[in-house]
């Protein structure tokens, strides 16, 4: 088995793709199907589901790439050891992060990679954070920003942030940024929430429930994208963080007023997993994920209360 095997492994299971594969690493196309075929020999497994679309990954295949990518990140650690402090790095990482944060730290995640390791690869992974959770613990990912873990004696924290929750209307709901709706006032309203179970609607219960009342939710929707679809179609308001719509709030396709009595918020941390070192590349997007939040804060764009300093 040879480390060449492994990094062709790891690019032909991101890429879906024999061809892109090769046109990324500027091998020939041939050569790349001769590792994959001699590694698969050598395990004795089929790493790959071949179809016209592509390739997929197998579940024995899954397994192998776990460790290859691990495997991969420890010989860039050792690279990195004996490079200078601040040279470029290569090499792969894999961050994950709640999908309205995401949305808000992708761009900005991607530029400081372009800028500061430009032959490294990035692999921005946007999923709830039971499931970033799991894949961490699994080693398909490097690093994660995740709400409110449950099991965060397992893992290595920073806090971010405790985010303010909005409630969000379509335009001409009469909402105002600058005067808070009372938490009361949600009573018998048409909300558009995530299902029972989900982070965010659990927090809100929470608060609903101190106030002695229980959120009317006809429609459930797991998805960012379609809650906000909803409430611009007029079907309902929802409540979510502010900073994923302010571009929506600056041209008037949705209005927000923040909620009080109580102030629903919820914990944003980064964290790293316990039981391996972490990789220079995740130490650089933590720190560069670190210094956005703060930025969007102290700039008013994401509503929250900053960790005091240590």
């Amino acid at each position: 088995m040879e480390f060449s095997q492994l990094r062709t492994l790891i690019h032909v299971a991101e890429l879906g793709s024999l061809s892109k594969a090769a046109d990324r690493l500027h091998i020939a196309q041939p050569a790349l199907s001769r590792q994959v075929r001699l590694l698969e020999e050598e395990l004795g497994v089929r790493l790959f589901d071949r179809h016209g679309r592509g390739m997929v990954v197998t579940d024995q295949g899954q397994d192998v790439l776990r460790h290859a990518l691990r495997i991969m990140a420890e010989l860039e650690e050792i690279r990195a050891t004996v490079a200078d402090e601040d040279a470029p790095l290569r090499g792969h990482v894999s961050i994950g992060m709640p999908p309205t944060v995401a949305d808000i730290l992708s761009e900005p995640l991607v530029s400081a990679f372009r800028e500061t390791h430009p032959d490294a690869t990035l692999r921005i992974v946007s999923a709830y954070s039971g499931y970033l959770l799991d894949w961490m613990h699994r080693g398909e990912i490097d690093a994660s920003v995740l709400y409110d873990p449950k099991s965060a004696r397992t893992l290595r924290i920073q806090p971010l942030l405790a985010e303010v929750l909005f409630l969000i209307g379509p335009p001409g709901a009469g909402l105002s940024q600058e005067v808070p709706v009372d938490f009361l006032a949600l009573e018998g309203q048409r909300l558009l929430l995530p299902s029972a179970g989900h982070g965010l609607r659990a927090i809100l219960d929470k608060c609903a429930g101190e106030r002695g009342f229980a959120l009317s939710v006809p429609v459930e929707a797991d998805s960012y994208s379609t809650l906000k679809g909803l409430v611009r179609g007029g079907h309902g308001m929802t409540i979510l963080p502010r900073a994923p719509i302010h571009r929506d709030l600056a041209l008037g396709d949705l209005c927000a007023a923040p909620l009080h009595n109580p102030v629903p918020m919820r914990r944003l941390i980064l964290s790293f997993p316990t039981d391996r070192p972490i990789p220079r590349l995740a130490r650089f997007a933590g720190g560069v994920i670190a210094q956005n939040v703060q930025k969007m804060v102290q700039d008013g764009i994401w509503p929250g209360r900053l960790p005091e300093a240590p």
